[in-house]
């Protein structure tokens, strides 16, 4: 097993805003990602406060927020997160809204949750960006702050330094996104086996699917992905593709947009994307291996693929992800 272990000499302070009565789900989300100590991939790991706009409150099931730390030091962190609000229709905390404002001056990341868009919106830093926030909800943010860009078709949406996502689930989605932006891929997916979840779900993939799939076919698009994982070095054609899964190529490309959000050739090349991080991170392979690992058979395929999806070099993602 390939040791990714960092470490760091500024201690990254992660800002979590506790709103009386809030829902539980999206304040535990970044407790567990940020506010665990992780010595074994990072040391340390990042500094994280429960702010509470207000003393003594109470969250939603009757959990006390007992906490030192309140606007003050939210408006003074790194990344301020704002987990899921408990009323879209109402006003949010107008301090609140300012402590956001202030830290996103100083160039802090501000990353919400859920319905927690409707507090960012509310600061005035959603207006002409991109963003999301949990489906049954979007109608109503897109009616109340007009100059946001609402897109409820994704579960998290970037926009510089301000960042948004879906409901429930896809907070853990964005937060180990932002860990995988602070300490590159090895680390995001070291976090997301040890939360036993799965570490890719790209930010355009769908909140949801009108029409189930039945079982059946969900596993076996799930057999066909895991097969594709495990041979992402060797040549892999749709019809390959197909054959496992036991489907016309027709059927899986069609399975493959409805779960995905994308083709089984644009998977596929995500996939060895992330594995060429892996190795670029991790590993002294050359250039030419790593590409042969990653299954872009030469080092012009795979720096061509970084320069298309991630507009930069593979020397030069190495070079930055080493120094880290």
């Amino acid at each position: 097993m390939i040791d990714v272990m960092r470490k760091k000499t500024d201690t990254h302070r992660v800002a979590v805003a506790v709103m009386p009565d809030a829902p539980i789900f999206e304040l535990a989300v970044p407790c567990e990602v940020f506010g665990v100590a992780r010595p074994e991939l990072v040391d340390p790991w990042y500094e994280f406060q429960l702010c509470a706009t207000e003393p003594g409150a109470t969250i939603a099931g009757g959990f006390a927020a007992t906490t030192r730390f309140g606007l003050d030091e939210l408006a003074a962190a790194d990344t301020v997160i704002v987990p899921a609000c408990t009323n879209v229709h109402a006003e949010q905390p107008a301090d609140l809204v300012a402590a956001i404002v202030e830290a996103h001056a100083r160039g802090a990341r501000i990353a919400a949750l859920c319905s927690g868009a409707f507090v960012v919106a509310q600061s005035g830093l959603l207006d002409g960006r991109r963003a999301t926030t949990h489906w049954m909800h979007a109608d109503e943010l897109r009616r109340r702050f007009p100059r946001v860009i609402v897109d409820e078709a994704v579960i998290s949406a970037s926009d510089g330094r301000v960042h948004t996502s879906a409901g429930t689930a896809a907070a853990i989605d964005l937060c180990i996104e932002l860990v995988r932006q602070d300490h590159g891929t090895a680390v995001a997916n070291a976090l997301a086996r040890r939360m036993v979840t799965p570490p890719h779900r790209d930010a355009d993939q769908a909140q949801y699917i009108l029409s189930p799939l039945p079982p059946a076919a969900s596993s076996s698009l799930s057999a066909v992905t895991a097969w594709a994982t495990a041979h992402l070095h060797e040549p892999i054609r749709l019809r390959d593709l197909a054959a496992h899964a036991h489907l016309s190529e027709r059927q899986l490309t069609r399975r493959f947009l409805e779960v995905h959000g994308r083709t089984p050739g644009d998977w596929l090349v995500r996939e060895r994307l992330r594995r060429a991080q892996e190795l670029l991170e991790l590993t002294d392979l050359t250039i030419d291996r790593v590409a042969a690992q990653s299954g872009f058979a030469t080092a012009a395929g795979l720096r061509a693929a970084f320069a298309r999806h991630l507009h930069l070099a593979p020397s030069d993602y190495r070079n930055t992800w080493r120094a880290a």
